[in-house]
């Protein structure tokens, strides 16, 4: 009797227990009973993946992911296990013993391991490497809601899915890289092209740092990623063909070669070459060409230093790069000034320790603004994307805010600055033309003017403005120009140099303040 009591007592006990589970799953404040589960069952889960269902498109959706993440991985399982609820179709499975790779396929209402299913809409590949040694769950989860149901913060998502992959533990840097096959049906052409992104946790925002895409058509797109996270296609604008993208690369990448090498050799002309030394003018451009040269240094290494493992060495060059890019606008910025002092003020202003002041401004500003950035937090230096489709990588700032306040925001004041100062030195010359005798040569001096404005708008950085009246969205040809004549920037000024050099010995009895004749004196 004793015996039947007990028994009777501890069914009447799990009766109770899934009693009380149930009615708290229905309770508004189910979500924060589920997230605090523990041992927690199939039938639980399930539980809560319903009620996820129910409430994400009036929660925080990385907060909730997070949390049906969670939830998965300590689900306790014995065998390979596929739980499918409305808009949401999970699978969990320990790892195999054997060292294979796992490929995981799924449809609107089931998910199974290593057999395809009918109509699918992913499909997942796990390198081997990723479930070694692992003792938790290996966990698959889709996440499809109806089009007429927009997730939260995800605008443009292909098909209104997300697709998780987690297995218990933080992973990042995979070699070789998860490949996550989604179905589409959005049409893509020519205006329109895949995206692959993933829900960055930490900073609450969709990221597609990590993640690329390998191969795409009207019907699928393959995102291979190195991390574990829940991934998404978004349809984006296609502002570049690929073979655009592919020509302006190597346009880049050559003329910034070029120009590294002509400011090099335009350093050592200034070196050598005594009278140029003297010229307080040739010094600011010397330090403009130096700034420059640090700039294609690390802008040259910056993909090869993404593609290391080494952070260190990637924190080093995204440093540098940033610090160079700013003190290359500072002394265009200088140049402007330098240029309105030599022409308005030419016989009105002097500076003790003219120079010596220059420089602090020219190579200290940039400094006081990249310690202020690294000192708040070093973490904003470190790899990026330079593309929308994510394909290069470089070392550089990855906060977008921070990048448009100490880049573009920096470069504006500049480009403004030195607007203003153009138009001091255009009429200035209109001033001595008006002014020159009617026995001088008009071509000739036609021929200054030009010469003469031309190297002033390389040395104010005037040509970056290029992407400054396109107003944020540049069309291929001002990519073609403003990639063309910015990498040759270097080359202009090492040009600017040999015509100094040319023109010296009829320039030797002239002050080297006076550009109204030669155009190099500038």
């Amino acid at each position: 009797m004793q015996r039947r009591t007990f028994w009777l007592v501890l069914l009447v006990g799990f009766y109770t227990m899934d009693s009380e589970t149930q009615v708290n799953c229905n309770h508004t404040d189910c979500w924060g009973y589920c997230a605090n589960f523990t041992h927690r069952s199939v039938a639980k889960t399930e539980c809560c993946m319903r009620r996820y269902s129910q409430g994400i498109t009036n929660w925080n959706i990385f907060k909730a992911t997070q949390t049906l993440e969670s939830i998965l991985e300590e689900t306790e399982v014995n065998q390979i296990t596929n739980i499918s609820v409305p808009y949401l179709v999970a699978l969990l499975q320990k790892p195999p013993n054997d060292s294979r790779s796992i490929e995981i396929y799924a449809n609107s209402t089931q998910a199974t391991s290593d057999v395809d299913v009918s109509n699918r809409a992913v499909r997942v590949q796990l390198p081997a490497e990723l479930h070694a040694g692992l003792n938790s769950n290996i966990v698959f989860c889709m996440i499809q809601m109806p089009d007429n149901i927009s997730l939260p913060g995800l605008p443009n998502l292909s098909d209104n899915r997300l697709v998780g992959v987690s297995v218990g533990r933080t992973v990042a840097g995979l070699k070789p890289r998860v490949n996550i096959t989604m179905s589409i049906a959005s049409s893509i052409n020519e205006s329109l092209k895949p995206q692959c992104v993933f829900l960055n946790m930490t900073s609450g925002d969709v990221s597609t740092r990590g993640c690329e895409v390998v191969e795409y058509n009207q019907t699928y797109v393959t995102c291979s990623c190195d991390h574990l996270t829940y991934f998404g296609v978004l349809l984006v604008s296609a502002d570049l063909s690929q073979k655009d993208a592919e020509i302006l690369f190597y346009i880049t990448y050559i003329g910034c070669g070029i120009s590294l090498f002509a400011l090099v050799v335009t350093v050592v002309l200034f070196i050598t070459k005594r009278k140029l030394r003297a010229d307080d003018s040739k010094k600011i451009h010397i330090s403009l060409a130096v700034a420059l040269i640090l700039l294609n240094v690390h802008f040259l290494s910056s993909q090869a230093a993404a593609a290391s493992s080494s952070t260190e060495l990637c924190l080093y060059v995204a440093l540098l790069l940033h610090y160079s890019l700013l003190a290359s606008f500072t002394w265009m910025a200088l140049e402007g000034f330098h240029l309105y002092l030599l022409l308005v003020k030419v016989f009105n202003v002097y500076v003790r320790r003219y120079l010596l002041k220059l420089s602090v401004v020219g190579w200290g500003l940039p400094a006081v603004i990249v310690s202020v950035v690294a000192i708040i937090n070093k973490d904003i230096y470190g790899r990026t994307s330079v593309d929308s489709s994510n394909r290069t990588e470089i070392c550089y700032i990855t906060d977008d805010n921070v990048k448009m306040v100490t880049t573009v925001g920096v470069f504006v004041l500049v480009f403004i600055f030195n607007v203003i100062m153009l138009g001091v030195v255009i009429k200035w010359f209109m001033g001595v033309y008006i002014r020159k005798q009617r026995s001088q040569s008009e071509r000739n001096a036609t021929k200054n003017k030009i010469c003469t404005l031309l190297v002033l708008m390389v040395l104010l950085g005037l040509t970056w403005g290029l992407i400054f009246f396109s107003l944020g969205q540049v069309n291929t040809p001002v990519l073609y120009i403003f990639c063309i004549v910015n990498c040759l920037q270097g080359f202009f000024i090492f040009f600017y140099f040999v015509l100094t050099l040319k023109n010296t010995k009829d320039s030797a009895t002239m002050p080297s303040t006076d550009i109204q004749s030669h155009c190099p004196k500038t």
